[in-house]
């Protein structure tokens, strides 16, 4: 008899229906066979179903058994469709006589027929939405996180044993009701905040400015300066995520394995911070199967890389499109894939080897031509797709001995007005798929952000006499919007520009 189950299979970020279907012959000798592209672990399945099913108390059919996992041309990968291929053997060998036909099941099975967690499960859910299908019966441990999506019956299922007794009707799985997204949002606490940072005015509203419009930032100056402690504070400015930016996050973290257990969604921004050593797969994606790298995972959050130019030069050209485009696709001979990667990249760089060159406290030791190979290792179109670049001096002592926490800003005063400039820019973009005012284009800027004839002008002559970039120029009027965003202005001033200036590099910024 045959039976056919629905299950998902996860394909980039997004989830495909796959349909199990289940032959048991009655005639032949007993053999199990699984067709459609199956993995090493999706064969080993056959072992752990048989067993599963043994010792769940039910009779595992001496039969010619064939699962086909279809369509037959795609790779399917992972222990997610044992669930499926054992209830296609219960129903196939009358065993049971149920109806499954509107639901998606997944799950792995232990040897004593109890469900283990699996990966993928939001996009698995979201998969089942949108094709229709009401149910979804899933490990329990994997509940919590498909409770977020609306509109879909969620049965948490311990055991095939259990889930048999729900589709005889001899024991009903109580569903789960949905989690609404605002009672997932908790008060976050951060172990460093901007009240923290002695000093640093200017690489505080440099981070202010890059929170607000979601702009990337490289700062330099000597070890011990704060660029560490800058980067970590910046998370407590950082405007919490919106319900959309929070699904899309969740679903990376989903299909890698990374959330939290017992958390449904992930609520707040990613900050990540590979070490130099990180190699380009691991900090782009990829494998002989694409899985999301350290920059999908920092998808609407931050990726701090400390020690900057200590990267491999083929390391930070892979970053250059995705910082243009906010996506990063990967092919491989057996697939082709798309991760979103819409990240802050906050970079901090030494002026040498020794970090000491200009210096007024210690003194350098490295040789000139040291300094200029140390500096060559970023090259200028890396450095021209970062918005903002500051310079963070050595802190004085008496910025150090008269510090009052009282008269500076805390991190909660800066983000409310970065949630501000957040809210003006979701307004102005309502009709359109942006966020930000950093992920507007050429086309973008010239509709959103008018100029006057003053402001305009300025622009002209201070493109003439720093020799901006085409790039430059319009990420020059992007921060401009910003700045005026976090004052609730409407129009870009003739200041706004001028102090957007101030974050553009120099000529030998790292030398001077």
């Amino acid at each position: 008899m045959l039976a056919k189950i629905n299950s998902g299979a996860i394909v980039g970020l997004d989830a495909v229906l796959i349909e199990v279907e289940v032959d048991v012959a009655s005639r032949g000798l007993p053999s199990f066979t699984i067709v459609g592209l199956p993995d090493k672990a999706v064969e080993e399945s056959k072992e752990r179903v048989r067993a599963s099913l043994q010792n769940s108390g039910t009779n595992f059919p001496a039969r010619r058994i064939t699962v086909n996992l279809a369509p037959a041309n795609l790779p399917k990968e992972g222990p997610a469709y044992d669930l499926p291929i054992a209830l296609g053997i219960l129903i196939g060998s009358q065993e049971i006589s149920a109806s499954i036909n509107n639901a998606v099941v997944f799950g792995e099975l232990s040897l004593e027929g109890t469900l283990r967690p699996t990966n993928g499960t939001l996009p698995l859910v979201l998969m089942a939405k949108k094709e229709g299908i009401k149910n979804v019966f899933l490990p329990q441990k994997n509940a919590t996180e498909a409770s977020i999506v609306k509109e879909v019956n969620i049965f948490p299922v311990q055991s095939i044993k259990q889930l048999v007794s729900h589709l005889t009707k001899l024991k009903l799985i109580k569903k789960i009701p949905p989690t609404n997204f605002n009672q997932l949002l908790n008060e976050q606490l951060y172990d460093i905040e901007m009240s923290d940072v002695h000093g640093q005015e200017h690489a505080k509203r440099a981070l202010e400015i890059a929170s607000a419009g979601a702009h990337n930032l490289f700062m330099y100056g000597v070890p011990g300066a704060g660029k560490t402690m800058l980067a970590r504070a910046f998370a407590s400015i950082l405007p919490p995520l919106t319900e959309q930016e929070s699904l899309e996050v969740t679903k990376i973290y989903s299909i890698s394995g990374q959330i939290p257990q017992g958390k449904a969604l992930i609520t707040t921004r990613p900050f990540r911070n590979p070490h130099h050593t990180t190699s380009r797969i691991g900090l782009i994606g990829g494998g002989s199967k694409p899985k999301p790298g350290e920059i999908s995972l920092t998808h609407r959050g931050v990726l701090f890389l400390d020690e900057f130019p200590e990267f491999p030069r083929h390391v930070l050209e892979s970053l250059r499109q995705p910082i243009e485009d906010g996506i990063v696709q990967i092919s491989r001979a057996i697939a082709t894939a798309s991760f979103p990667a819409q990240f802050i990249l906050i970079a901090a760089a030494n002026p040498c080897p020794c970090g000491y060159f200009g210096s007024q406290k210690k003194h350098c030791s490295c040789l000139p031509g040291a300094i200029v190979r140390y500096q060559k290792k970023i090259s200028g179109p890396i450095m021209d797709r970062i918005d903002l670049h500051v310079n963070v001096p050595e802190v004085k002592l008496t910025s150090l001995t008269s510090h009052d926490p009282t008269k500076i800003e805390n991190s909660k005063t800066i983000r409310s007005r970065v949630n501000q400039a957040r809210n003006a820019q979701l307004t102005r973009f309502r009709k359109t798929n942006l966020i930000t005012n950093s992920e507007m284009s050429t086309k973008q800027i010239k509709k959103f952000v008018p100029l006057s004839n003053q402001a305009k002008s300025f622009l002209t002559q201070a493109t003439a006499k720093i020799g901006l970039t085409a790039r430059s120029y319009f990420k020059m009027i992007k921060i401009a919007r910003t700045i005026a965003d976090l004052e609730s202005n409407d129009n870009i001033q003739v200041g706004h520009l001028a102090e957007a200036i101030q974050y553009r590099p120099q000529q030998h910024t790292l030398v001077s």
